[in-house]
């Protein structure tokens, strides 16, 4: 099976014109992406109290998002060997963009609200790992870290401008009008996108119409999959979405009913929490970059220690949050609890690194597939702890708990576990730059 690969590829170091204003329109990408997510928990007080939710309700609504993510993750992202990345993102934003408005509707309730996640996470689920792949059609292996920080920024930006936007946009028109904002803004980045999006020069080919392919098949996708390092970095991005989707589902009603703050109040505090998540990320991806630099290796601590301290880290401050007195609440958002950020970083660029190029979308739309099931659990198994303890604090306080000792393990296991140039040697795949 053989087809022609690209022709010109930029050398180590370097970057082709246009990769970073690639990365910065995925950025705004993932920053869509994170508003459309962040959107239900900050209007949950208020979709609760109007359609008469209890928590367990509330929980499948958000969990209804995750129904077909990870199925969706998987299937779009095999698509990637047959179908320009740039096609696929412009399809995924329209059609999360037209799940938002149906909630515009004044009769609009559970079920609605169910049926709209559900197509949002089908939607939305490949997001990530194509918008990935794509990226890393415009830069050769050894920088790749310090985009992948920064289309991970959008994540946390996203949520970071969506709480202080949307907190408005509630109490000025009502929570129907933040799924309709988000909506529109997903309409508005698919067409800049639409006019603007080209294959990177470093891009695998897709296959023709006949299916040929001009590079060896190299190793089977299945001992890729099973490869130490792939399975580490999948395990602890499971943990690191469980907790992602805690925080976004739960953490303003845990702060607001729990703790008494104002609406106002909680809204910053996620905005603030968010920003030193975008924070944590770029400093990492920035001290990545330059030890690269100066170790011509592929990322800042390819052996995984320093991930794991990262991930056990993050588990300590979550468990001072919520157990330690409450002026420690702030200051543990505002940085510890976003220790754990940097191992989506290190999970997509020791799983590239491992997969062949023709590969690399299937294995890093599997991964996220897979690990993303933690995003599905999390609210339905936190939203039932709480709704079954004696009162909301202590039932918030088992959910942070659990979430922390998953954390703190997964960290264990990527300190131990994740090698990512070991295991691409025994699997028989060369740097990017040998290439």
């Amino acid at each position: 099976m053989r087809i022609a690969g690209p022709k010109e590829r930029p050398g180590p170091g370097t970057q082709a014109p246009g990769a970073w204003p690639a990365a910065r329109l995925l950025l705004l990408f993932m920053v869509v992406n994170f508003a459309d997510k962040a959107v239900l928990g900050l209007a949950g007080p208020e979709i609760m109290n109007e359609l008469g939710l209890s928590r367990g309700q509330f929980g499948s609504a958000q969990a209804a998002f995750f129904a077909l993510f990870s199925l969706s993750a998987i299937g779009v992202s095999l698509l990637t060997r047959r179908i320009r990345s740039t096609v696929l993102l412009l399809a995924m934003a329209l059609a999360w963009s037209a799940a938002q408005l149906p909630m515009l509707w004044p009769t609009a309730g559970l079920g609605v609200l169910i049926a709209t996640r559900v197509l949002l996470g089908a939607a939305e689920g490949p997001a990530a790992p194509v918008a990935a792949h794509h990226l890393y059609g415009w830069f050769a292996q050894r920088d790749r870290t310090l985009p992948t920080a920064v289309l991970l920024v959008g994540a946390a930006a996203g949520v970071a401008l969506a709480a202080p936007a949307l907190t408005w946009v509630i109490a000025a028109w009502g929570w129907r009008w933040a799924f309709g904002s988000v909506g529109l803004a997903g309409l508005g980045w698919a067409l800049v996108w639409a006019l603007r999006a080209r294959e990177g020069p470093l891009a695998p080919p897709v296959a023709d119409p006949a299916g040929t392919v001009e590079h060896d098949a190299g190793p089977p996708l299945a001992r890729i999959l099973t490869s130490p390092s792939v399975l580490a970095a999948g395990f602890a991005c499971f943990a690191v979405y469980w907790h992602i989707s805690a925080q976004l589902t739960w953490v303003p009603d845990y702060l607001h009913t729990a703790l008494g703050w104002s609406p106002g109040a909680t809204g910053l505090a996620v905005a603030a929490g968010s920003l030193a998540n975008a924070a944590v990320l770029l400093t990492h991806g920035l001290l990545a970059r330059r030890a690269s630099a100066r170790r011509g290796r592929p990322g800042l601590l390819p052996e995984g220690s320093g991930a794991g301290l990262l991930m056990l880290g993050a588990a300590a401050a979550l468990a001072v949050f919520v157990a330690g007195p409450p002026w420690l609440k702030l200051p543990m958002m505002c940085g510890p609890i976003a220790l754990s950020a940097p191992m989506m970083t290190v999970g997509q660029t020791a799983c590239a690194r491992i997969a062949p190029a023709h590969r690399r979308g299937a294995v890093l739309g599997i991964v996220v597939g897979l690990s993303s099931v933690g995003a599905v659990v999390s609210p339905l198994v936190l939203g039932r702890i709480v709704d079954g303890a004696a009162g909301a604090a202590a039932g918030y306080e088992r959910a942070w708990l659990l979430t922390a000792a998953l954390l703190a393990f997964a960290g264990v296991l990527v300190a131990a576990l994740l090698r990512p140039d070991r295991d691409a040697h025994r699997l028989g795949v060369p740097g990017e730059e040998a290439t």
